[in-house]
């Protein structure tokens, strides 16, 4: 499982241009990759790390904040494009990505158990085409590898 966290003043998504989530403020956008055979190790690893990690500003401008200390946002998209392979020929190959129901019950669950640290957590809409608008704060993106050594 891969999570890529940006550090954002907040996250607005549109589905069919109708806005079907936002955030305003400090929040984590969170693209959540679901891969084929991830197992709950892997969900368990990615749900305690999201709220814990410390890549926000503290009053001397050193990333020593989580968005548990700072109260920020989480806005959780579905996004199986991490799982790209694009070694061979120009067309990425999207097999190690989990199947559309396995990877949305990953996803419900991360969404349900992030909704329990008590933190704002807004969603996009899985397995839709989304526009999502945001501002990369820093700019500060983080890759979360479930599987990294």
């Amino acid at each position: 499982m891969i999570a890529v966290l940006q550090r954002t003043d907040g996250v607005q998504c549109l589905v069919d241009s109708q806005e079907v989530g936002a955030l305003k403020g400090p929040t984590l956008l969170v693209l959540l990759g679901i891969k084929n055979d991830d197992k709950d190790e892997d969900l368990e690893y990615i749900i305690k790390k999201i709220p814990e990690l410390r890549i926000f500003e503290d009053e001397n401008g050193k990333m020593n904040k989580s968005a548990l200390d700072i109260q920020a946002g989480l806005f959780v998209v579905s996004q199986f494009t991490l799982f790209a392979r694009c070694r061979k020929g120009r067309r990425p190959n999207f097999m190690d990505a989990a199947s559309y129901q396995l990877g949305k019950n990953y996803y419900d669950q991360c969404v349900e158990e992030l909704k329990k640290t008590g933190l704002r957590v807004e969603t996009g809409v899985y397995g839709e085409e989304m526009d999502l608008r945001f501002n990369n704060k820093g700019p500060v993106t983080i890759l979360l590898d479930s599987r990294e050594e």
